[in-house]
């Protein structure tokens, strides 16, 4: 009898090893894998008011697309913004600022006070538009790219090289971008100047204006001022134009200076990829219209 017990007590050993052996192992799987411990949320450093806020990844993005494309376009116009949003912040390594030199971003209150009644509506379709696109960003050549936007165009898009002091990008080419024209309503603007309000902001006695080139896409290149040149974008940011893309008239004793577009030009414009949805595109065509041959990925 003894025999047999010690035979019973060194199987009964085996067993609890053998047990404990696979436990370890299943912990070591669930353990490198993550799937025990959820990863936690990407965070994204963001610069209000001179101090650094921590927001995590959707929550930024959700108060990003409120904050830069109008909440009533087209869910796949939608779904495009968030992935050049998020592109965006991962090329500036997860660090930006709330000002139209990164992403405007709006808190919960701000989204309220301007949504109004429609918040929830309009809240919930842009979690709808970052669910859908979960954690997806675009890449050239392995990288993320620079995911630049802007509000509206003249009909055509900007090489970045000919607007900012950059070198050119194989992603950011000018790209026809015609719907513009007709679903922003807001395209043609139009402002006024005095002579002595012109001579004041130019520096100049001589208010002689001789535009001197224009860019392929149709944004003047360069504009001479009492016989001092300057960039289309010199001029824009000077006078406070929608756009480089102006033509300059004379009456009653005023300069008017009338644009198409608004904003620099380059990348994806956001009322093209509000007409693009309008007729049907998804966010994956628009975004490779105005990204040219960019990959579409997961993180």
């Amino acid at each position: 009898m003894k025999e047999i017990g010690v035979k019973i007590g060194i199987v009964f050993f085996i067993l609890i090893a053998f047990l404990s052996m696979q436990f370890k192992s299943k912990y070591e799987e669930t353990t490198i894998t993550g799937k025990q411990e959820p990863d936690k949320p990407v965070q994204v450093a963001v610069t209000i008011d001179n101090n650094v806020n921590y927001i995590d990844m959707d929550d930024y993005l959700l108060g990003v697309v409120a904050g830069e494309m109008p909440a009533e376009f087209e869910i796949e116009a939608l779904k495009a913004q968030v992935v050049a949003s998020r592109t965006f912040v991962y090329n500036r390594n997860l660090s930006v600022d709330n000002t139209t030199n990164s992403q405007v971003y709006l808190s919960e209150e701000q989204m309220k006070e301007n949504w109004g009644d429609k918040y929830d509506q309009y809240r919930q379709k842009i979690v709808t538009a970052i669910d859908e696109t979960n954690d997806e960003v675009m890449k050239y050549d392995g990288q993320y790219i620079s995911a630049m936007f802007f509000s509206s165009s003249n009909g055509y898009t900007e090489n970045v090289e000919d607007y900012f002091e950059s070198s050119a990008l194989p992603y950011l080419r000018s790209v026809d971008s015609h719907w513009d024209l007709t679903v922003d309503p807001s395209n043609s603007r139009s402002k006024a100047f005095s002579r002595e309000q012109l001579k004041e902001k130019f520096a100049c006695t001589d208010l002689d204006f001789n535009i001197i080139a224009y860019k392929k896409s149709g944004r003047v290149a360069t504009l001479s001022v009492g016989g001092k040149n300057y960039s289309g974008r010199q001029v824009r940011e000077i006078l406070g134009l929608a756009s480089s893309c102006f033509e300059i008239e004379y009456s009653d004793g005023d300069y008017i200076f009338k644009t198409l577009g608004s904003g620099h030009g380059v990348g994806m414009s956001q009322y093209g990829a509000q007409g693009m949805a309008l007729e049907g595109a998804d966010y994956k065509t628009i975004l490779n219209h105005y990204y040219t041959n960019i990959e579409i990925t997961n993180n």
